[in-house]
């Protein structure tokens, strides 16, 4: 699965909404395509009758009584902590208010769970507003960062290239005013189209390799979540 792609489901939202006791059977819906296809242990406990929602209800044991959310949500990550195998995590939230009221983002992240302490981190995932997205790997920030500062060193190369010129009584000098048909921004359209610089690897003119576009999509699926993550404060 790429990681710009995204998943929501407005029928479920608008007829339970989204909030920390139930962000797991939204994320383990059947048409998400980022769940595992393996059994995980949030659906062994879900089996049991064991999840966020039921403990805030009726808590631990017979007589016990109703938890708080972030009590309820401890009692659940110590009953996923006694299994082995695939399981996601909700990480908790940057304020604590948001235990009790609903908030524009969820953090969940899948791991591998081979005993109580110890876990292999599979994927981190965001649910904003409703729509799940994959974080970005490391690999693919640093390959976005790469790709925006290639493209700037790029465009700057491209546009003091038109300003030079070379006389062999003088060598090269620059030249940056505007003067009619000689102005900068002509010659930039004229270098482009007649005399397009050839890359060291012999590839055409716009052609990039899988690692830049991969580049390009992290960098995109950044903005996005940049994009909904500002507006989500702004309101």
């Amino acid at each position: 699965m790429s990681d710009t792609a995204s998943f929501v489901d407005p029928v479920f939202l608008a007829r339970f909404g989204l909030f920390r006791a139930n962000v797991f059977d939204y994320f383990l819906h059947p048409l998400n395509p980022f769940r595992t296809k393996a059994n995980t242990s949030n659906e062994i406990l879900a089996m049991q009758g064991i999840s966020i929602g039921t403990l805030m209800q009726m808590g631990v044991g017979i007589g016990s009584g109703p938890l708080s959310p972030q009590a309820a949500e401890e009692e659940y990550s110590a009953a996923l902590s006694r299994l082995t195998g695939e399981q996601y995590e909700l990480l908790p939230p940057a304020d604590p208010a948001h235990y009790l009221q609903p908030s524009a983002l969820y953090t969940i992240r899948h791991v591998l769970r081979t005993n109580p302490t110890s876990v292999k981190v599979l994927g981190i995932y965001y649910v904003l507003e409703g729509v799940i997205y994959k974080a970005p790997t490391v690999r693919s920030l640093m390959k976005a960062n790469e790709s925006r500062t290639l493209e700037g060193l790029s465009e700057a190369c491209d546009g003091l290239s038109v300003c030079s010129r070379y006389l062999p009584s003088t060598g090269y000098t620059w030249k940056f005013e505007e003067d009619g048909e000689d102005d900068p921004v002509s010659l930039l359209k004229l270098s482009k189209r007649s005399k397009r610089r050839r890359v060291l690897d012999n590839r055409r003119p716009g052609e990039r390799t899988d690692e830049e576009e991969e580049g390009i999509r992290a960098s995109e699926a950044i903005d996005r979540i940049l994009v909904r993550l500002n507006k989500s404060s702004s309101t």
